[in-house]
């Protein structure tokens, strides 16, 4: 069996929110189609195309963009380079003129109405968030594709050989913690280092930190803006962004003009307790607020869970003095090799796993970035690891409209905290006396989500989703 090879790149990726599995992985699927439609020259023969969205993609789609990221990939834009400021413009013209231009060389008949069906009552065996691309052709052929998005913009194509796709030789190849800590330990080099050595089996050294580098950059910028944005969140909830004016009331505008000068007025309130908390559920906050605006957004590791990871390691960059692109590259190295940990072992979809595979994995991830920043051995970043997820265990993926707004914003806060919770609590510990392994809170992880009953799988068809009227506010 060919074991899956997880970059750095893989687990953290640029794109354009509110969803990884229901936007990002949609988006990218419909890029992966038009392009077999190119490599088999059908493009000029096609007369119509259908979009049969099944399971989770279906019952949660529009909430999620999932119809606005196919659209748009169909018509050739890259969720990494896509103005967002034209994404609903475009979804609106594609609605209003029944044009659609396909992979922008074929302008199509196109019936949003028709021509993109949500599919509620059926879901497909291999993964709930599947979609099927239909193009008719001249001479009433056809040419159909399924593809199944499964969680953190990840995509796998029905039918396709997964055991050709092109390895590399890792010098540390890690499928569990265990495996992991037998390098560090064998090897004396931290979490962060064994992934370094192991990317340089896909590019050279400079080529890694330069790209983590940029997807810092977009983190960061997401928060920035995430703060100083006002006003309501789409989708009907009305909900309003509460970043902007937290931000207000901890720090004085007149203060600073540009991100750097923001930090250091934030640093100048000091570290008191409150203080502090409050500007960590701030910097969640503006992220998922973003996510939820059709933002560019980094998946960490995916765009429902996107606010945790920045938010952690910018509370490490202003209260922890952290703010070096050494340690920011560090930072984020060591978090992606827990997040493939648990893709490997479980899984950072929450349509199969609940919430506790998006803001639980997040949480693992950053907990382990920042105990390895602040000083931790080796196995006390797993230590952290384990404890951030031990405490999302069972977390319901239930949002309401189908919305990621409630309650995912706010468990990016909760995820974020706990983080930083569990980092202390590795650092003040033994791990030698620790009871539970992170490969055993893996393990309980995927057992719980196998368990878990269908409508806390991100289909809004259970708990907060269907107790609390859409009409009522955020609380």
């Amino acid at each position: 069996m060919i074991k899956e090879q997880i970059s750095v790149f893989d687990i953290f990726k640029i794109g354009i929110g509110p969803s990884s599995s229901h936007t990002l992985g949609p988006w990218r699927a419909a890029q992966q189609f038009t392009a077999s439609l190119a490599q088999n020259n059908l493009i000029d023969e096609i007369e119509g195309i259908k979009i049969l969205l099944y399971g989770s993609l279906a019952k949660t789609g529009k909430g999620h963009g999932t119809d606005v990221a196919i659209l748009l990939g169909l018509t050739g834009a890259d969720p990494v380079t896509f103005d967002v400021d034209a994404v609903t413009p475009t979804f609106e013209s594609i609605q209003r003129d029944k044009k659609l231009n396909l992979a922008d060389h074929l302008i199509l008949d196109f019936d949003y109405d028709n021509d993109l069906l949500f599919l509620f009552a059926e879901s497909l065996p291999f993964h709930p968030n599947a979609v099927t691309f239909q193009a008719f052709l001249k001479g009433g052929k056809a040419f159909s594709e399924t593809y199944y998005s499964i969680g953190g913009g990840f995509v796998v194509k029905e039918g396709e050989d997964n055991s050709k796709k092109p390895q590399v030789d890792l010098p540390f190849p890690v499928e569990k913690a265990k495996d992991l800590l037998h390098w560090c330990l064998s090897t004396g080099l931290k979490v962060s280092e064994i992934v370094m050595e192991n990317e340089l089996a896909w590019r050279n050294e400079a080529e890694t930190k330069k790209g983590i580098l940029q997807h810092f950059a977009v983190m960061r910028d997401c928060i920035y803006r995430g703060c100083h944005t006002t006003g309501l969140l789409p989708g009907g909830l009305n909900v309003a962004r509460r970043a902007f004016p937290l931000n207000k009331r901890l720090i004085d505008k007149s203060e600073y003009s540009d991100y750097n000068s923001w930090v250091e007025a934030i640093r100048k309130g000091g570290n008191g307790f409150n203080y502090t908390l409050d500007w960590v559920s701030c910097f969640a906050l503006a992220v998922n607020e973003e996510n939820a605006s059709f933002g560019r957004v980094v998946t960490a590791p995916t765009n429902g869970a996107a606010g945790v990871i920045p938010a952690v390691l910018q509370y490490f960059i202003t209260f922890c003095d952290g703010y070096s692109e050494e340690k920011i590259i560090q930072f984020i190295a060591c978090a992606s090799e827990i997040g493939s940990i648990f893709k490997k072992g479980a899984t950072i979809s929450a349509a199969m796993g609940g919430c506790q595979a998006e803001i639980g994995v997040s949480s693992a991830m950053a907990a382990a970035a920042l105990t390895e920043c602040l000083g931790g051995s080796q196995r006390q970043v797993l230590m952290a690891a384990e404890i951030a997820m031990e405490h999302h265990l069972g977390l319901t993926c239930d949002p309401i409209g189908g919305l990621v707004q409630i309650p995912c914003i706010e468990r990016n806060t909760m995820g974020a905290i706990k983080a930083i919770t569990a980092s202390q609590l590795a650092l003040q510990s033994n791990p030698d006396k620790a009871k539970v392994s992170l490969d055993a809170v893996v393990n309980t992880m995927w057992e719980t989500a196998l368990d878990m009953n269908a409508k806390y799988k991100e289909t809004s068809d259970g708990g907060l989703a269907t107790n609390i009227p859409i009409s009522l506010p955020e609380c």
